[in-house]
């Protein structure tokens, strides 16, 4: 495995020292944090005026609180295991630990844009359905709903910045090996003894041998 060198996946090269203030004004540590807050927000909401008498107020769909409920807390353990991640990735000193790390961003976050896209529109129709209810949870079921609405959006651009970084890296990986240093000398190097510089004048051997001089011979 390759070490770090000047710098992969979008972070600089190994052994940096670590700036908090730098950190956290990251586009992906704000938007994680962002969309840790948001699930905090979903599956508390649920938990707390979503059930009545052991039973979902989403029209009396247990799965509905419960999906919530499941992918707002896995959200809430994914975003503070990437956050943490993301603290430690400019000391990864492998460029293929690097790329792991962005593709698992990657895979993850296009994972929960979809599961919070279909949690939105279950609960939505759940909701829809639901008669008119006498007691609360009225507020905490429509707050669940929308910020599971705002979550599609932030981790869609979760996952868009995965994609940039991976990107990104892929091109500097490219670049570093196909790449050739410009002062590096031929290795069709000339011949001693030439003054003209040309690494492809032919060899001493083909050159013609020049006839000498004739005497004639005396009697």
């Amino acid at each position: 495995m390759s070490a770090v060198a000047g710098g992969a996946f979008g972070a600089g090269k190994a052994g940096a020292p670590f700036d908090p203030l730098q950190f956290i004004k990251r586009p992906q540590v704000i938007l994680r944090g962002i969309s840790w807050l948001f699930a905090i927000v979903v599956f508390s909401c649920i938990s707390s005026g979503g059930w009545y008498a052991h039973s979902c107020i989403m029209n009396k769909d247990d799965n509905a609180c419960g999906y919530g409920t499941g992918i707002g807390v896995l959200a809430f353990l994914i975003c503070i295991g990437f956050l943490i991640v993301d603290a430690l990735f400019e000391n990864l000193s492998s460029v293929q630990h690097r790329k792991y790390a962005v593709l698992a961003d990657l895979g993850i976050s296009g994972l929960w844009t979809f599961l919070w896209f279909v949690g939105f529109c279950y609960m939505t129709d759940a909701w829809r359905r639901t008669e008119k209810i006498q007691h609360g949870g009225r507020d905490n079921v429509q707050a669940a709903i929308a910020f599971s609405f705002f979550s599609i959006f932030t981790w869609g651009g979760l996952t868009f910045l995965a994609v940039r970084r991976y990107r990104l890296g892929a091109q500097e990986a490219f670049a570093s090996g196909y790449d050739q240093d410009p002062n590096a000398s031929s290795p069709y190097s000339s011949f001693p003894g030439s003054d003209t510089g040309d690494p492809y004048q032919q060899p001493p051997f083909s050159q013609q041998k020049e006839t000498p001089d004739y005497q004639q011979p005396t009697y």
